[in-house]
């Protein structure tokens, strides 16, 4: 994932609402949101290169979500960040726990962010930072820097997220990711790539040959456990398919 802006609402009807887009190069091969064979309580995307996922959630109320930090200069990792987002999916380990565990082996891993939930409580692990945070009930961001940095981006879909959450639907959060508007070239941050990929990376939703929106997702996740999850993904010419998942209280364990 590179861009989420989610609501944690503890107690609220809707504990948890989740729009959220994963950025990647077009060629690299992965699977569209289903529940995983080998894995039956995960419900998610999954990356065919290495195996993990960028964000998923299971019946029980397990969720985590990732996105990468894009920073000059930083050391690669070892393993893929995609097996946290799996990690905490397939265990049972308590959010804190998760992340105070991880919180000692973030130098096998290439900068992230790390959101992980279990329907009590929403933890957040920044690699760079190092400390877990508990999340307090708010609205939050990320993109490819920390919690909540104000890119022009995050706070475009910041303000169309608040705006959609007194009657949220799938379509509406779809549609607020699909924002194609780029910053000014004044607003930029500088994070050490090309000029050229600043501007291409400043959108809500990426599109370009090569590297770009694969896929956008919308989750909403009541309070007594019912789950609608829609995925969009995309391909290099903007073609799209459709999945969606919905999960009736009764099914919640």
């Amino acid at each position: 994932m590179c861009l989420i802006v989610l609501a944690w609402r503890p107690g609220h009807a809707l504990p948890l609402v989740v729009a959220a887009n994963r950025d990647e190069f077009h060629e690299r091969p992965s699977q569209p949101l289903g529940r995983w064979a080998d894995a039956p309580q995960v419900l998610a995307g999954r990356d065919l290169l290495a195996g993990g996922t960028w964000m998923g959630i299971t019946p029980a109320g397990r969720f985590a979500a990732l996105t990468n930090i894009r920073a000059d200069g930083q050391p690669l990792g070892r393993r893929s960040r995609g097996k946290l987002v799996e990690d905490f999916l397939r265990g049972d380990d308590s959010p804190e726990g998760y992340l105070g565990e991880l919180a000692g082996q973030l130098q096998d891993y290439t900068g992230f962010n790390l959101l992980v939930g279990d329907g009590q409580a929403l933890w957040y692990l920044n690699s760079q930072q190092g400390a877990p945070q508990r999340l307090e009930s708010g609205v939050y961001g990320l993109s490819n820097a920390g919690l909540n940095t104000p890119w022009p981006k995050l706070e475009r879909a910041l303000a169309a997220f608040r705006a959609s959450l007194a009657r949220p639907t799938p379509e509406a959060l779809l549609e607020l990711l699909g924002d194609r508007r780029q910053a000014s070239d004044d607003r930029l941050p500088a994070t050490g790539v090309p000029l050229e990929w600043e501007r291409l990376l400043s959108s809500v939703f990426i599109a370009s040959r090569e590297y770009g929106t694969r896929s956008s997702t919308a989750l909403l996740r009541q309070a007594d456990g019912q789950l609608l999850m829609v995925e969009r993904s995309f391909t290099p010419e903007g073609a799209h398919r459709e999945v969606r998942l919905c999960l009736p209280a009764q099914a919640v364990g």
